[in-house]
């Protein structure tokens, strides 16, 4: 049961459906972070209460992504999918009609449960919905949507607690939220996973070693990386994790196969996802305050200067997507990685307490091309190097790993400025700014490196026909496809 069961909708809804939830889910990534101050006013609270608004989001998020799609393989993904949003909008009106700083950071925690259900299932079911040659224009639209949201989350938080009030940055989803619950009911066809059952100990494991190593990363910056509470989560995460991979190789039917892993494809994409996410993240959250602590821009006009990067991707992602249909996925993301990379380089050059917004502005066009040009084509790289009733559970790993490269890229991106620099007046920001800029660069760049690790689309379709005349009728039918990325799992190994 694989495939989908009936196709009550066309591409468009099924499009327009996991886009809009996907939005949703990565906006309140870095919504709140601009609104902090006022719900510190109405609400109260010492700093590290304001720092959980946003952490207990992120870390419920990470941690049971990998669960979520499981769920949804097992169960039903349009099912898993439709209880996510419902967690999800629920707990957004709670946020917004939180009495106390203690109740939000619950709601904003209850937040991230549903949006770890829901979002790697907006993949799994775009794809079950979309022939295959045209996979790529929708993953192009997809992503485009989705980078806008990681993007612009500090825009709009700033904006409409600027101009309206931070409950607002919550409010917004329950529109959507109701509107996409029956949406998705009648426009969205089930499918399903392998079938095989849950697996109850390495989802322990994987959500424990995730929780920990988060929790390290996230508390780091705020709480010092030699306190007990920090090493303990990391240590522990790390040690579960690695229990995790060791218990995977050798399980029956394990939540997420390590076999993957010898695919040059899917090893390579989620490499790079990890890394363009560490490097991404970090920059944008230092930018961000740059913009506004040093340059003295209001929020709104921080975002809206931002806008040829955080913007570029409702431009470009699709045209990305498309070539990647066209040429492959593999030249298109690591063009996209260098150039990202090119930007940051060019930004940590430029950067001063007095730079005019035209210095700037190559840099953001730049960093704003290359995130465009990664996101569709990677998705598409992801979903095609494994076999269609495995796709929910690549999701929700790639989901995972790009989660933990966010805030792993806030951490040491926040660890160098601070080292180098500090709040203390615009030129230590600027002292601290750029190290860590040049860090980003770097870590996209290698992330660009391991995206040439993946088969190229001719290596991978040899491959795949060396593969199909020794294989069973059954694998050749997992690894088939017109569409020669859908192969590279094969070609990879």
């Amino acid at each position: 049961m694989s495939e989908p069961t009936a196709r009550r909708g066309g591409m468009v809804w099924a499009l327009v459906i996991t886009s809009v939830a996907g939005f949703m889910a990565a906006l309140d990534n870095l919504v709140v972070t601009t609104a902090l101050p006022s719900i510190r006013k109405d609400l109260g609270g010492a700093l590290g209460d304001l720092e959980w608004t946003v952490s207990a989001y992120t870390l419920t998020f990470a941690v049971l992504l990998m669960f979520g799609a499981a769920l949804g393989d097992r169960f039903g993904r349009r099912r898993l999918f439709l209880v996510g949003i419902t967690v999800f909008t629920g707990a957004s009106a709670a946020a917004a009609m939180a009495p106390g700083i203690e109740s939000l950071i619950a709601a904003r925690a209850v937040q991230g449960v549903g949006a770890a259900i829901m979002m790697p299932l907006t993949l799994t079911l775009l794809t079950a919905a979309v022939p295959v040659a045209k996979r790529g224009m929708a993953y192009g639209i997809w992503g485009a949507v989705n980078g806008l949201a990681v993007a612009s989350g500090p825009l709009i938080g700033g904006s409409l607690t600027e101009h309206i009030s931070w409950h607002w940055i919550f409010w917004l989803n329950v529109p959507l939220g109701l509107a996409l619950i029956p949406l998705a009911r009648l426009r969205l066809s089930e499918s399903y996973g392998t079938g095989a059952p849950l697996d109850f100990p390495g989802t322990l494991l994987a959500s424990g070693g995730l929780f920990g190593i988060v929790y390290g990363l996230v508390r780091g910056p705020a709480d010092g990386w030699t306190s007990s509470l920090v090493l303990t989560g990391l240590f522990a995460g790390g040690a579960l994790f690695a229990g995790f991979i060791i218990y995977s190789v050798n399980a029956k039917n394990p939540m997420l196969p390590m076999r993957l892993f010898r695919s040059r494809a899917f090893s390579g994409i989620n490499a790079a996802s990890l890394l363009m996410f560490l490097g991404m993240f970090g920059s944008i959250f230092l930018l961000s305050q740059y913009m506004q602590g040093v340059l003295g821009y209001s929020p709104t006009e921080a975002g809206l200067r931002m806008l040829p990067w955080t913007g570029m991707p409702m431009l470009v992602a699709p045209i990305a997507g498309i070539l990647s249909d066209r040429i492959g996925g593999r030249p298109v993301v690591a063009a996209g990685l260098f150039l990202q990379a090119a930007g940051l380089g060019y930004m940590s050059y430029v950067v001063t307490t007095d730079v005019s917004y035209g210095a700037q502005l190559p840099g953001l066009i730049l960093s704003g091309i290359g995130m465009a040009l990664f996101f569709a084509p990677a998705s598409n790289l992801v979903m095609s190097s494994v076999r269609p009733q495995e796709q929910g559970i690549a999701s929700g790993a790639n989901n995972a790993l790009r989660e933990v490269g966010g805030a792993l890229g806030i951490a040491i991106m926040a660890s160098i400025f601070s080292a180098q620099g500090g709040y203390q007046t615009a030129q230590t920001f600027v002292d601290g700014l750029k190290p860590a800029l040049v860090t980003g660069a770097a870590v996209v760049a290698l992330a660009g490196v391991a995206t040439l690790l993946i088969p190229t689309r001719r290596r991978a379709a040899e491959l795949a026909a060396t593969s199909a005349s020794a294989e069973s009728a059954g694998s050749v039918e997992s690894a088939g496809s017109s569409n020669p990325d859908s192969v590279l799992e094969n070609a990879g190994r």
